[in-house]
């Protein structure tokens, strides 16, 4: 394949990519008339169509998401490879991209990078919060963060926290008015704050476990939050029971300003794993992430 064939592909990812001639245009630093000659050059020579163009958007076709699929982690690997390598003539640089609940980013990731990263200016964390089973391959993250059972099997896992437990809390002045429930049952007559996910804006069900028998409950109350730390602070305004990790509460417990129930029927999970594929290639900055969280 000629040399100019590359730009061919890099132009058409860029154009897949972003959806737009326009945005991949302003990326690779190229007129939109350039860019479309290149993108019909290359399906004339491949004798079959890789986007399908409209007026708002542009989409890959059937072989185009193929090609799509193919060519850009390789073109992302190269990417990669080249980083690393000139990060051998100096020292830890580039950007690391991870995503993580946010629970694991506050209480995992920054009291372990934010102890270092005084040390490695030109290293950059870029930390997205989200509940959802996020792609890191195809939404481009380096790595991701999940409890050791949730991570799939093709992933490099390196655990990062110790196991953790859940803990069901909420005030005295609250129970001052409801009888503290003797079972995960009684949850339902209890107004109970509620975490909703991403995946199909489910609530999130309450674990317990109890004998090695398991039991999930649905749970209803006022208040529906899509993040931990709102849920605590209802749950110090008195709103009801919060189910929350254990880390989160210990001083509000010790403190007395929250009481714990339903001790002996929460479980504990595997702890925190960054994950990340097996094939990517580890620059310094990368290798030293990992070497900061992993326990």
């Amino acid at each position: 394949m000629e040399h100019e064939n590359f730009n061919d592909l890099l132009a058409f990812v860029a154009v897949a990519r972003e959806g737009s001639f326009t945005k991949a245009a302003k990326q690779l630093g190229v007129s939109q008339s350039a860019l479309s000659h290149t993108i019909r050059g290359l399906e004339t020579r491949l004798g079959i169509r890789l986007l399908t163009r409209t007026t708002r958007s542009v989409s890959p076709t059937e072989a185009g998401e193929r090609l799509l699929n193919t060519a850009a982690p390789r073109f992302d690997e190269i990417t990669q490879e080249l980083a690393s390598l000139s990060e051998l003539r100096d020292k830890p640089a580039g950007t690391i991209r991870i995503t993580a609940a946010e629970h694991a980013a506050n209480n995992v990731l920054w009291p372990k990078l934010s102890a270092i990263m005084h040390d490695y200016p030109d290293v950059k964390i870029d930390i997205n919060v989200d509940y959802s089973m996020t792609n890191i391959v195809t939404q481009r993250f380096d790595a991701g963060v999940r409890l050791g059972d949730a991570v799939e099997k093709d992933m490099i896992a390196v655990r990062i926290g110790p196991d953790l437990r859940m803990a069901v809390v909420g005030t005295p002045e609250y129970f001052s008015r409801h009888p503290k429930p003797r079972t995960p049952h009684d949850l339902q007559q209890h107004r109970c704050i509620n975490l909703r996910l991403p995946t199909h804006g489910n609530l999130q069900i309450w674990e317990f476990e109890k004998n090695g028998a398991p039991l999930n409950v649905r749970v209803d109350g006022q208040w529906v939050f899509n993040n931990t730390s709102s849920r605590l602070r209802a749950a110090l305004a008195g709103y009801g029971l919060a189910y929350v990790p254990e880390d989160m509460v210990e001083d509000h417990v010790k403190d007395g300003t929250l009481f714990r129930v339903l001790r002996e029927w929460c479980p504990t999970f595997p702890g925190y794993h960054l994950y990340y594929p097996s094939r990517r290639q580890s620059s310094l900055a990368f290798t030293l992430v990992v070497d900061a969280l992993r326990i």
